[in-house]
């Protein structure tokens, strides 16, 4: 298929290099809501692309309903959506193929700007008589346009033929000054009901607090959110298709070594729904679970604590509650992948190894893909086991996986599109001597970006990063961005010697960035009186010698005190201003990361 859009009177959020607040110019950061039906227990997965890139996936909960909110499309990426149902979960099985059912919420226009929107093309089936390019069916296609009628108020209409012809009618209104956003679209002519139709209306009116309310041709929704405490939200919701409310609360906690994440909701039918995100060190633990299935995953990475890369070990369990019959399924595996990346980010090497023992029997379950082949991504998964069957199953998928939306040529573009735009080269790396500047043989971290980065207050995955060894590329226009660190991706250990940075790009080049990450060390232990009693509510500090910035802690109940964030060199102790005993510690490079020492109070004469 191909899409072509027409702007008059703006210009796309992206050649600004980000989303500016002040002009509200959304035109190509289109929202999505893709809705549907499925069997409960359905495993779906939205993908993007002509090569089938899973987004997200979703695992239908007795409602019997599947939806993808806020589906970001635009940015110079594909606009092209499917869903994939797997029945019973299993990735194995023969997926049910739909295109994706979507509602376009258009982003608000300034006055008088106007967008027009063509788009057609062909749906390919998989083809029965063994054709390797299956078969091209179902012309659809549309034309639409937008008007930004006011500062508030943008209208959209058009027609689109899928099977039949439809009307389009689309509107975007947000007030200036007062927090409330309004999003319709709506298709007329529709065989079931007539129209089909998306509605959403969010209020906040505090960063805190946030309304919404969603209607379609499914059901009517509502949903509460309160963040009470930093780490700690509230919230509560209901629909109209299960006839439930439901309350739910959220946590989250990130310290040095520990990130937790947890979720739950109860409705008034008793389901609950649940899920855990845990990392400890070189351990990962996962869990989710519904009325009708849980899944649990316990990872332990044997290369690198503070990557995914490598080797690892995996202990599964899942169970499935289904027509009267209860189902168990624990497994054992071994995965690799590969250091390397290909340039969209996959790793050239995804291996998985294991075996299954469950109420179904027992038996080997093995996946692979590889990305070594420029172009082309080859997937293979075999399941002799699983907790709907016993019998084996095998598939494998051959994608392509080129990105054409930006043009073709035997050159290297990534260079070539400097001439008139710039970008920055970003390289977090182990300052292991601590001098500031990277040294021969001083790695460069580019684990998890999407955790560590952020680009103009928005995830670094937004802009697209080319992830390579030696850096992370993002191409931009030019312009003078603010790039900061977050905690939640900061290698275990390991911090940042500064956390934010201002950087400007200028055409022609890209901007390196260079970000040390040094050793973080940890002093915990208890702070006890002249009696060996512990004492609660005293401020330990520690001061450095020479220059630099101090680190408090307050004991708790049992006289617990934690000292994090340390460099190397010398500290005094003092403890509510007074020096402890003992009165000073000194970091070598030698040091362990964590430590124990217990302080006491100096009885004065």
């Amino acid at each position: 298929g191909a899409t072509t859009i027409q702007r008059w009177g703006f210009t796309p959020p992206s050649s600004r290099g980000g989303f500016s607040p002040s002009q509200r110019l959304q035109a190509n950061d289109i929202g999505r809501s893709i809705t549907g039906e499925a069997e409960p227990g359905t495993l779906v997965q939205l993908t993007q692309g002509f090569n089938d890139v899973v987004v997200d996936e979703i695992l239908v909960d007795s409602s019997g309903v599947y939806r993808f909110e806020n589906v970001i499309t635009g940015r110079g990426g594909s606009n092209t959506y499917r869903v994939f149902l797997y029945p019973d979960g299993q990735l194995t099985a023969d997926p049910e193929i739909r295109e994706a059912n979507f509602s376009t919420l258009p982003g608000q226009l300034t006055k008088g700007a106007s967008a027009l929107v063509v788009s057609t093309g062909l749906s390919r089936e998989s083809s029965q008589n063994g054709n390797f390019f299956g078969e091209f069916t179902d012309v659809r296609g549309g034309i639409a346009y937008r008007l930004g009628v006011t500062e508030d108020l943008t209208l959209g209409m058009g027609v689109v033929y899928d099977e039949s012809v439809l009307g389009l009618g689309e509107l975007f209104y947000q007030p200036g000054g007062f927090p409330l956003k309004v999003k319709v679209s709506a298709l007329l002519g529709t065989e079931d009901e007539g129209i089909d139709y998306d509605a959403s209306i969010t209020f906040q009116p505090s960063p805190k607090l946030s309304f919404n309310f969603n209607s379609d041709s499914l059901a009517q929704r509502f949903r509460v959110n309160w963040q009470a405490f930093r780490g700690l939200t509230l919230r509560a919701s209901g629909n109209t298709r299960e006839e439930a409310l439901a309350a739910g609360i959220s946590i989250s906690h990130t310290t040095q070594n520990l990130s937790l994440f947890a979720s739950a909701d109860m409705d008034t039918n008793n389901n609950l729904r649940w899920s855990l995100r845990s990392n400890l060190g070189s351990l990962r633990l996962s869990h989710r679970g519904n009325e009708i299935t849980t899944n649990s995953q316990l990872i332990y990475y044997l290369s690198n604590s503070s990557s995914s890369r490598g080797h690892s070990l995996l202990l599964g369990y899942e169970t499935r509650d289904s027509n009267n019959r209860d189902d168990h399924l624990a497994r054992l595996a071994w995965r690799y992948r590969s250091p390397q990346r290909s340039s969209d980010g996959r790793y050239l090497w995804d291996l998985d190894f294991g075996y299954g023992f469950g109420s179904r029997g027992n038996g080997l379950i093995a996946s692979a893909s590889s990305a070594v082949i420029p172009g082309l991504v080859l997937r293979l998964r075999y399941q002799e086991i699983s907790t709907t069957s016993d019998g084996s199953t095998f598939r494998i998928e051959l994608s392509p996986n080129i990105n054409v939306q930006s043009g073709i040529s035997g050159a290297d573009t990534r260079f070539d599109r400097l001439r008139s735009r710039g970008g920055l080269l970003i390289q977090p790396f182990f300052d292991n001597n601590g001098n500031g500047k990277r040294d021969k043989g001083e790695e460069i971290y580019v684990e998890e970006p999407d955790l560590l980065l952020l680009l103009n207050n928005k995830s670094i995955t937004s802009f697209r990063p080319d992830i390579r060894n030696n850096g992370i590329f993002v191409k931009l226009d030019p312009d003078t961005y603010r790039l900061d660190l977050d905690p939640a991706g900061y290698p275990i250990d390991w911090k940042p010697e500064e956390s934010a940075y201002a950087v400007e790009v200028v055409p022609g080049s890209y901007t390196p960035v260079t970000v040390p990450m040094v050793l973080s060390y940890t002093f915990a232990g208890v702070v006890t009186d002249g009696g060996g009693e512990p004492v609660q509510g005293a401020k330990v500090e520690a001061v450095p010698v020479d220059s630099g910035k101090s680190i408090f802690s307050i004991t708790n109940g049992a006289g617990v005190f934690y000292l994090e964030g340390l460099q190397q060199g010398k500290y005094n102790l003092l403890i509510n201003g007074e020096s402890a005993q003992p009165n000073q510690i000194e970091i070598k490079p030698d040091s362990e990361p964590f430590q124990e020492l217990n302080l006491s109070i100096l009885l004065r004469p």
